[in-house]
């Protein structure tokens, strides 16, 4: 799909034929291009980069230039052509007219974005501009997710350690699963705020040549202490994260612990009677009370009292 956006006077509007008219545009957004449409934006000197070249982790790919234009892959969450989440690479391509995004998958920045563009503090009135826009979008949208986090972490949290003893064990299984999923989403956010710390410090290596430099670089600093910020919140959730899984293993531990000694308690509860049932059930000759006529009764009575005597003597211990 290409989607193309031409700059009016104070915001950016589709093109209604976004495959005629592209020198017009001011960003153009590739996602999962066909051949034809990479070829039709590499006619305006704009190289766009296969899907393998932005997965490569090397700084040498996801960081360089060419010319007058700019490349930076950033890794994004969002959904996939099959709809699963996922963290996927995002490439900025600054050229001097244009900015071109190329993905793979669906951040909710880009579907946001092109209403919310005039609203950014960097405007949208250069391709500069409008790549501190879309980058400033990235950023709210990784706040938004670890401020969803952060409130799931403290209802989790609440059922760990506050909890009611009704059906306990299906709670602590279930706040494990989510401290664990919350825990691989706080990484794909951690890996987010690096890349998009990389591609702004390798932006700011670039002079500025225009009246409002000094504007621009405050922008790109603010975006850059923003990030940093954020970095040590995901920091300190994932911290969040680890204690509440410790936890939570700590009391299924408890639990089964419980468990266990609450079927030795049993086992120790019938073991008198067992003992006098197995005496009784020897086949010797001669056995004492094998004759009376109170034997039987005799042999569950002792049974009952020992059993009552044990479980007696657990709950003043506290075992049971």
């Amino acid at each position: 799909m290409l989607r193309a956006f031409r700059l009016t006077r104070n915001d950016i509007v589709a093109l209604d034929s976004p495959s005629e008219g592209l020198d017009e545009a001011i960003w153009i957004d590739l996602f999962v291009p066909t051949p034809e449409q990479a070829a039709s934006v590499e006619a305006l000197g704009i190289s766009v980069p296969a899907q393998e070249d932005m997965e490569e982790l090397q700084l040498s790919s996801r960081l360089y230039r060419i010319d007058a234009t700019k490349y930076m892959t950033v890794v994004l969450p969002g959904l996939t052509t099959d709809g699963r989440r996922l963290s996927r690479p995002l490439c900025l391509v600054l050229a001097p007219k244009r900015l071109v995004t190329v993905r793979y998958h669906e951040p909710e920045a880009l579907s946001v974005f092109p209403e919310r563009a005039a609203r950014s503090g960097a405007g949208c009135a250069s391709p500069l501009r409008l790549c501190l826009g879309l980058i400033e979008e990235m950023v709210d949208e990784l706040s938004d997710t670890m401020e969803e986090i952060g409130r799931s972490l403290d209802s989790v949290s609440g059922e760990v350690f506050d909890g009611g003893r009704q059906n306990r064990s299906a709670t602590l299984q279930r706040a494990l699963e989510v401290a664990g999923r919350f825990g691989v989403r706080i990484a794909a956010v951690r890996q987010s705020l690096l890349t998009l710390a990389r591609a702004l410090n390798y932006l700011e290596q670039f002079p500025v040549e225009s009246e409002n430099a000094k504007e621009i670089s405050r922008l790109m600093a603010g975006h850059v202490r923003d990030v940093a910020a954020l970095e040590e919140h995901a920091d300190y959730l994932s911290a969040r994260a680890s204690v509440v899984t410790d936890a939570t293993l700590g009391m299924i531990d408890l639990e089964q612990n419980k468990s266990v000694s609450m079927l030795s308690a049993l086992v120790a509860l019938f073991a008198p009677a067992m003992l006098i049932a197995s005496i009784y059930g020897m086949n010797f000759e001669w056995m004492p009370e094998l004759d009376s006529k109170w034997g039987f009764a005799v042999a569950l009575g002792s049974m009952v009292v020992s059993g009552l005597a044990t479980y007696l003597f657990f709950r003043k211990r506290g075992w049971m």
